[in-house]
């Protein structure tokens, strides 16, 4: 598997490659074309400027030899005399025919002009051409029409060597060749120290990862990074280590909660058991042992079934079964069949509700939950007390709450309520056998019905357990 480093470096240079050659291109295409547009512009200057000469001065073509002569006596300060005298080696006059009337001194012979340029010559069109000679060099042509009294009468063929225009076009190319060279050599060593760079965090983040194991999960990473996204990266790095802490940390404890309950029963029973060996005894006395030791194996069997409970919670699938459900009737009912325990104990249990729309619910779960919390309510309430079960809707919400009058739990216990094994008065709660896993059950159930509960309780006054479920709306 190749390295994000090496990755980075040749996608950094690919990019960088493929950028240069299309600015190459342009560049190299534009020059071309100004200075095609410079040679032709300063040819036909020129051309432009005899042809005009020609068509003032015609009796410039009235020479024997074919070369200009500047007559005795003229202004040699004529400046376009002078201009015509000086590049005549390059200048021919043509008929429309494509014969030559007059040419420059010094003149190097040409082919004979294409048909096609003498036609668009006659129409009054410039043309230019360019012709590539035997020895390889290239000659740029313009033709240019002369008038004489607005008609066409003959051709002024003036040409330009293109070995400059060559020679520039080579050096262009040298010096984009060379910068592009220099360029990629940059990139490539750049995107090294770019790469080395960047990933300094996540290396660290990996030195960091390596050393941690379960016994060492409160290490963090500690980043000085230059950049936003990696400093977000080292908080979620933390964040993750702070959950797996968490989770390490409850899972401990739950182990040991766990081992500490089971220990308990499990040793009553090898007492009984151990005593009952030690010497023969009657019918009675090894029934009283099986009894003892039955109480034992139906504490395990509870405290196993909650254990089971919560750890099918845990997974990916919660244990319910959501249905459109009425709260209402469920809590009618329930109430009903507490009620002559509430007698019993000299308690007022009452339902307190309001039209609610349904919610989606799984009924043997929501039983088990509003049984655990009215049983609380009615364990912890002393005679005379009232128990309320409030049904309300509000913020398309449904919300059941169950109001006690009991002993209350002290503020310090209320962010431990929902955490497994915990008990705010062990003794009194093993007395009573629980196991502190009914609450932690109870919330659970309710974030698998995507609901929430919260608590509320003073102390000498009672406590308020408020259950929200989002309402279906009609």
């Amino acid at each position: 598997m190749s390295s994000f480093r090496t990755q980075f470096r040749l996608y950094t240079v690919a990019m960088i490659a493929a950028l240069l050659g299309g600015f190459n291109v342009v560049v190299y295409t534009g020059f071309h074309s100004l200075l095609q547009q410079y040679v032709d512009g300063r040819l036909f200057g020129f051309a432009d400027t005899l042809a005009e000469l020609i068509e003032q001065r015609p009796e410039l073509l009235k020479r024997s030899d074919h070369e200009i002569v500047v007559p005795r006596g003229a202004q040699v300060a004529d400046d376009r005399m002078k201009e015509l005298r000086e590049v005549s080696h390059s200048v021919h006059i043509l008929a429309l025919d494509g014969t030559v009337v007059w040419q420059g001194s010094g003149v190097v012979p040409r082919p004979s002009v294409d048909e096609t340029v003498l036609a668009r010559g006659k129409r009054g069109e410039v043309v230019y051409e360019t012709l590539e000679m035997e020895s390889g060099a290239s000659v740029r042509q313009v033709f240019v029409p002369i008038r004489q009294q607005d008609e066409v009468r003959y051709m002024l063929q003036a040409e330009e060597s293109l070995a400059f225009f060559r020679r520039t076009h080579r050096s262009l190319m040298g010096l984009l060749m060379l910068g592009s060279v220099a360029v990629l050599a940059t990139s490539w060593f750049g995107s090294g120290w770019l790469a080395r760079k960047v990933l300094h965090p996540v290396e660290a983040l990996s030195r960091t990862a390596e050393g941690i194991s379960e016994s060492a999960l409160r290490s963090r990473a500690n980043l000085n990074a230059p950049f936003q996204e990696f400093e977000r990266l080292a908080q979620a790095f933390n964040a993750m280590l702070d959950r797996l802490q968490r989770a390490s940390e409850s899972q401990r404890r739950f182990t040991d909660y766990a081992a500490h309950e089971m220990k308990t029963p499990l040793t009553v029973m090898q007492g009984n058991l151990e005593v009952a060996l030690q010497r023969a005894r009657s019918a009675d006395d090894y029934r009283d042992v099986l009894v003892s030791n039955l109480e034992q194996v139906q504490r395990l069997i509870v405290l196993t079934r909650s254990l089971l409970t919560l750890a099918r919670f845990a997974g990916e699938r919660p244990p319910v079964e959501l249905s459109v459900l009425s709260l209402q009737p469920l809590l009618k009912e329930l109430i009903d069949d507490l009620t002559p325990v509430a007698e019993d104990r000299r308690l007022s249990l009452v339902l307190e509700e309001e039209p609610v729309q349904p919610v989606l619910g799984d009924a043997e779960r929501l039983k088990q939950v509003f049984i655990n919390l009215l049983d609380n309510a009615l364990r912890y309430t002393d005679p005379g007390g009232r128990v309320a079960v409030r049904l309300s809707s509000a913020q398309q919400q449904v919300r059941v709450a169950v109001r006690d009058t009991g002993q209350g739990i002290a503020r310090e216990h209320l962010p431990h309520l929902f955490e497994p094994f915990y008990r705010t008065d062990p003794a009194r709660a093993r007395d009573s056998g629980g196991h502190g896993l009914g609450l932690p059950i109870v919330k659970e159930i309710m974030d698998a019905h995507h609901g929430a509960i919260t608590v509320e309780s003073e102390v000498g006054k009672g406590s308020v357990f408020m259950l929200t479920f989002p309402a279906i709306q009609s």
